[in-house]
């Protein structure tokens, strides 16, 4: 269990926690997060707690590749874990988001069908041998969604003061760079797909 398996780890604990936070009826308990106004933006903390959580672990999604590739301490193990924290974290909020009202539900509804086409073609390729690497448009996708989303979590504040809705466009933004993401990891492994003999 190197470093950044455990940096992995960490991060598919914090997406349980969020999770938690976002989804336990508190109100059973008698426990309420506390309300408060900012710039006439009525906010709910546990979604400030929940998005301090996303950057923390966002943090950790950036650290373990950067250690494990400097270090030379990539595994099989931790390519599985990584694949596992990221969509656990990002997916599990989008559907959170989506269900509370706070984002359009076709957002994560896309994020997710594009994640199994590509991890999809991703195993197939796997299967034969080849290493699908990633791509820019992905990249971009992955940078837009974890902002995106961050700012989401913190009510699009500052910006939501001045009507500016830069979370909104962050994720449809992504949405766009999924579908273009999915499409180019398609066309670039077809043939490895399908089968079909090289042309000379």
């Amino acid at each position: 269990m190197n470093l950044p398996n455990k940096l992995t780890i960490s991060r598919i604990v914090l997406s349980i926690v969020i999770i938690i936070i976002l989804l336990f009826p508190f109100y059973l308990v008698n426990f309420h997060f506390l309300q408060i106004n900012i710039g006439g933006v009525l906010c709910d903390t546990k979604y400030f707690i929940a998005g301090v959580l996303f950057v923390i672990a966002s943090i950790t999604d950036f650290l373990d590749g950067t250690i494990a590739r400097k270090y030379n301490m990539i595994t099989d193990t931790g390519k599985m874990l990584d694949a596992i924290a990221d969509k656990m974290l990002v997916n599990s909020v989008l559907i959170i988001l989506a269900a509370n009202g706070f984002i359009n539900a076709i957002i994560p509804v896309v994020i997710v069908l594009r994640d199994i086409t590509v991890n999809a073609i991703k195993m197939q390729a796997a299967s034969k041998g080849v290493v699908v690497a990633a791509i820019k448009s992905g990249k971009y996708k992955t940078a837009a969604l974890m902002v995106g989303i961050t700012l989401t979590c913190f009510y699009n504040l500052p910006f939501e003061i001045w009507n500016l809705r830069i979370a909104d466009f962050l994720l449809y933004f992504a949405t766009i760079m999924s579908i273009i993401s999915m499409v180019q990891y398609y066309l670039m492994n077809r043939k490895l797909i399908f089968g079909e003999p090289e042309k000379k």
